[in-house]
């Protein structure tokens, strides 16, 4: 089905690898195209409760593969055609969303981890916003999502810099969900994967709307939003499941509707 990525459902969790491993899993337009359809298949298929990005070999992803950068194009036309499509397809799934970010995350591969609800690192692993060192701005949804994590100071001071960032570092910063290391780093990604499957998935899908309108709408507005959220969530079988289990003083089992 897909030539640049892999991609797997396995126990609830669609598992997307970045697949050129020999280029250090760099973007080309095929894998931007190739994510956004895994992304949008994962997101529309009510099998799959979580959803893990990855990278193939001995990186999450590099960036974008230079070699097929040339002083004629346009990026602001490869960002609206590639890049802005792919990322917005993250920002709309309601189901959540895990970075395993096994190595290095550069340019838009750092903004493709940040984009995402959780990352997860190798104590190996790395970011590193590498536009400067190209004279290009931080792309892909980076500014955006760096400074509501970093604030607008610390992300001019990683943008402006252009210094890699290590696993411990990320963590510090609040760049990191969890570091793990590099020989438990399959197995501890597994166990968290299974464990945000397990949740409700209706539920946080109206937490990641909610955080969404956070962003855009007047306070008033949101707590109308917000109130019709809470009713629809009122209305799935895992509301129910969860009275249930607390009234009988034991675990719920979510069923993800």
């Amino acid at each position: 089905m897909f030539e640049t990525i892999q991609y797997e459902l396995k126990d609830g969790i669609a598992w997307l690898t970045l697949n050129r491993p020999d280029k250090l899993n760099a973007f080309v337009a095929q894998m931007n195209h190739e994510i956004k359809d895994a992304l949008r298949m994962a997101s529309k298929d009510d099998n799959v409760r979580c959803i893990v990005v990855t990278g193939a070999g001995r990186a999450f992803c590099s960036g974008q593969d230079l070699s097929e950068v040339d002083e004629q194009m346009d990026h602001g036309q490869v960002l609206r055609d590639h890049y802005g499509p792919m990322i917005l397809e993250i920002k709309k799934s309601e189901k959540p969303i895990i970075a395993a970010v096994n190595g290095v995350a550069a340019g838009a591969g750092f903004s493709l981890a940040l984009a995402c609800d959780f990352r997860l690192m190798s104590e190996k692993a790395s970011y590193i916003n590498a536009f400067i060192h190209v004279g290009l701005i931080p792309d892909s949804g980076n500014l955006f999502y760096l400074s509501q994590l970093v604030g607008s100071a610390k992300a001019a001071e990683i943008s402006i810099l252009g210094e890699k960032i290590s696993a411990a570092q990320a963590l510090d910063l609040g760049l990191a969900t969890r570091v793990y290391s590099q020989e438990d780093f399959e197995v501890e990604v597994k166990e968290f994967a299974k464990g945000i499957a397990t949740k409700p998935t209706k539920a946080i899908g109206l937490i990641k709307r909610g955080l969404n309108d956070v962003q855009t709408l007047p306070f008033e507005e949101y707590l109308q939003r917000e109130a019709e959220s809470q009713r629809i969530a009122g209305l799935t079988e895992d509301h129910v499941e969860g009275i249930e289990a607390f009234k009988n003083k034991r675990n719920p089992e979510f069923i993800g509707k």
